[in-house]
């Protein structure tokens, strides 16, 4: 990573201390910070000069170049106010860059020429104006040095953070267990590690939904569900085409792949086709056994009383038992089972009903790379 500032004295203390000074140091992340003023011009080195039409000061373009093309090529971003809200999304796709550049831009910012020529992301750290831009690239490279192997003691506690999977975090608690009449929850002192995961799944979902549930719409929710979600297909008269489903059901964790037929010359088949699925004469049967079982159908367009897929995520995340999404070729096939119903795509789209499960199941899980 490379930083271009006309204050590089600003990053001595950031370079050399806590996380990221040890980053740096055990050669875990290379920082480089070059002074713009070295590029200046005339005999006091000057980088600004006004703007026209406006008065106030600008860097100009011909230093800020000279600046750029010193160091290797580049992903150039430029923290400024009319840029896109940084994410942790930004912050991973900035992570697997071979080489980011963050130029540090000061007083009304930098000529407009060479951010449309050189600046390949404008980032901004929210709706506020700053000084300068040396603030939010020390939170790029704190955040981006987080993602690097080996900086964080424990990279368990990386997955774990809040944003990572689009959900805030549990809350966390240290000794002593009870403090000026505040008790640590008692899940967390017994040791049982299940219930623990448990209790911090549930917690993080109901922080999420109270303070930020914007977030939910592009989280990953699969880790904060139960553990048993399964998927289930409705067959027709003959045998469904399941190429592919068992693939997504390994990657969204959701098991064998259920199939509910009517008749058993039906089942027969599915059996003989696919002999890893599961296989039930009703839906009935599909939710014997299950804890407390919410069922969600997906359906073609919207119906009445059919829900939206954020509404969907709300609800499974809020639900505290067993979850089986079901699909059919036909929609109508589905109207007779008890559960929540949600639309995501229309019935007279040509593509295989694989395809359709795949939509549905990124929108409703999402799985982060």
């Amino acid at each position: 990573m490379t930083v271009i500032t006309a204050f590089p004295e600003i990053f001595a203390g950031f370079i050399a201390s806590s996380i990221s000074g040890r980053a740096v140091s055990n050669g875990l992340v290379s920082v480089n910070i070059v002074n713009l003023r070295d590029f200046g011009r005339g005999n006091y080195r000057q980088l600004d000069d006004y703007a026209f039409g406006s008065g106030g000061m600008l860097f100009a373009a011909p230093q800020l170049t000279d600046a750029l093309k010193s160091v290797a090529p580049g992903f150039v971003v430029y923290p400024s106010p009319q840029g896109v809200l940084i994410s942790q999304e930004i912050i991973e796709s900035l992570a697997r860059q071979d080489h980011v550049i963050i130029i540090c831009g000061h007083y009304e910012g930098i000529d407009e020429r060479f951010t449309e020529r050189y600046v390949d992301l404008e980032v901004t750290v929210g709706d506020c104006v700053l000084t300068g831009g040396e603030i939010p690239a020390m939170l790029i490279a704190d955040a981006m040095s987080r993602l690097v192997p080996g900086v964080v003691g424990k990279a368990k506690a990386v997955v774990e953070d809040s944003f990572y999977r689009g959900m805030l975090d549990n809350p966390n608690y240290t000794r002593p267990a009870d403090w000026e009449g505040l008790k640590v929850p008692d899940v967390l002192l017994g040791g049982n590690e299940r219930e623990i995961s448990r209790w911090r799944r549930r917690e993080a979902v109901s922080r999420t939904l109270t303070r930020r549930p914007d977030l939910i719409a592009r989280a990953s929710i699969r880790e904060y569900l139960s553990d048993k979600v399964g998927l289930a297909l409705i067959a027709d008269d003959e045998a469904c085409d399941m190429s592919g489903v068992f693939e997504l059901c390994e990657a969204y964790k959701l098991g064998r792949p259920c199939v509910v037929a009517g008749s058993k010359e039906l089942r027969e088949q599915v059996k003989s086709a696919y002999p890893g699925a599961k296989v039930f004469g009703s839906v009935k049967r599909l939710l014997e056994g299950s804890r407390d079982a919410m069922v969600v159908k997906v359906l073609g367009a919207a119906e009445t009383n059919s829900l939206h897929s954020l509404e969907v995520k709300r609800r499974c995340l809020e639900h505290d038992g067993d979850i089986f999404f079901v699909f059919a070729r036909d929609a109508s096939r589905l109207r007779d089972i008890a559960g929540v119903a949600c639309w995501l795509y229309e019935d007279d789209v040509a593509i295989p009903l694989n395809m359709k499960i795949g939509i549905a199941l990124d929108r409703l899980l999402g799985v982060r790379s």
